[in-house]
């Protein structure tokens, strides 16, 4: 329950994230963020009792709920087209790196001291923020003609020309500018639809192949097979950081499409080995196998996932929205994210004492569907502006 607390809290930091990003702008909401995570750690480092350990842990759900919408979104609004998938999965980079520094630092210190540090990148990030400029489509919509042009020279440099790119930005702004305020209903319309069934059933397929439930519990997923359990999660955070590296670098070269695909093959096949090492296991059948089929099927799912299903869904999920329902649209993606972020590792031990083999040999089925959902509906989104990817989902309406 303590670990849900986050995704709970995540799922609410979800659901406002789009109106305090449309309201404040991309870095006020960074800062909001970053102020909820800092009051979260602290609330966890002086608890005394349960109660303030999880406000702590309900506070940083809402900031990493948040962060988690609108970091993807700036990082795609400010890249160049060439550039932008590898820089949008640069955030998962961060995120699986500190996912592992924190494993290393809290194999050492106490939680209390954990809990510090995990003040250190707020505080950063605070501090940074005054060194770097708004979203320039953002101040574009909000009718800063000025500082949309300072804030797009900046970004492209000096000597940059920003004619061409800044007359782009404006058309579609100023297109988007004649249609009514986007509502939640407006997303069930047949001019969203698309890229809301798109931006939904991604994050669906993200977690429900059971991501968060292999990394939350994957300590005891290794002692159950008979390996252990440290050793197993030392060897998941050293796959992590070098595949998630890979996938940065190949996102722009190959695609979006290919790389997600390829990504749901290898959990497809990573599901299916640690699957059958649980089978053999329940049938006593060469029990000298188990330990090995159950961790190389456990890494072999850990590298798939880092190299495409961690972070594409969250650069496609940043292209994929007109402007004008970003907000409202991110929100719902991101809280379908984070419910299945809970519903996941909420049940993951009881799916395990089901069936062990059964659990894993569900989350294949949803790798396979991933494939199939991919090649049908998704578009490719390498090397095309934003504006040019809204005209493409139009066309294919």
């Amino acid at each position: 329950m303590f670990g849900s607390i986050l995704t709970i809290g995540a799922m609410l930091g979800a659901v406002m994230s789009g109106k305090i990003s449309d309201f404040s702008g991309r870095k006020g909401a960074m800062r909001t963020s970053a102020c909820f995570c800092i009051t979260g750690w602290l609330a966890v480092y002086f608890s005394k009792g349960a109660l303030l350990l999880d406000v702590g842990r309900f506070f940083t759900g809402y900031g990493i709920g948040v962060f988690s919408y609108v970091v993807p979104v700036y990082i795609a609004e400010i890249s160049p087209k060439n550039l932008r998938g590898g820089l949008t999965t640069l955030n998962q980079l961060m995120i699986v790196t500190g996912s592992s520094i924190s494993f290393m630092i809290g194999s050492l210190v106490s939680w209390q001291t954990l809990a510090l540090t995990g003040l250190a990148p707020c505080i950063v990030l605070l501090f940074g923020l005054s060194f770097i400029p708004e979203s320039p489509r953002w101040l574009a919509k909000a009718g800063r003609e000025k500082e949309f042009r300072v804030a797009l020279q900046k970004l492209r440099g000096k000597e940059a020309d920003i004619t061409k790119e800044a007359e782009e930005i404006q058309v579609s702004i100023q297109a988007l500018e004649i249609l009514p305020k986007a509502r939640i209903l407006d997303l069930v319309s047949k001019k969203y639809s698309r890229s809301v069934i798109i931006g939904v059933s991604l994050m669906v397929f993200q977690q429900f192949v059971g991501c968060n439930g292999i990394g939350f519990y994957a300590s005891e997923t290794f002692v159950k097979a008979g390996f252990s359990g440290k050793l197993g999660t030392i060897a998941i955070a050293c796959v992590q950081v070098p595949l998630t590296v890979l996938g940065t670098i190949l996102i722009d070269k190959c695609g979006r499409r290919p790389l997600i695909m390829i990504s749901a093959g290898g959990i497809f096949f990573g599901c299916i080995i640690t699957g059958t090492s649980f089978l053999l296991k329940g049938q006593d059948l060469l029990l000298e196998w188990v330990p090995i089929l159950a961790v190389g099927g456990v890494l072999i799912y850990v590298a798939a996932f880092s190299i495409g299903m961690g972070p594409v869904p969250w650069v496609i999920m940043s292209e994929i929205f007109p402007i004008n329902v970003k907000g409202i649209a991110g929100s719902l993606v991101v809280l379908v994210n984070w419910s299945g972020a809970w519903a996941v590792s909420y049940t993951f031990n009881f799916l395990m004492s089901w069936s062990s083999p059964g659990t894993f040999y569900m989350y294949s089925v949803f790798a396979a569907m991933t494939i199939i959902f991919v090649a049908k509906m998704v578009p490719e989104t390498k090397g095309k502006t934003l504006e040019e990817i809204q005209a493409s989902i139009k066309r294919e309406t």
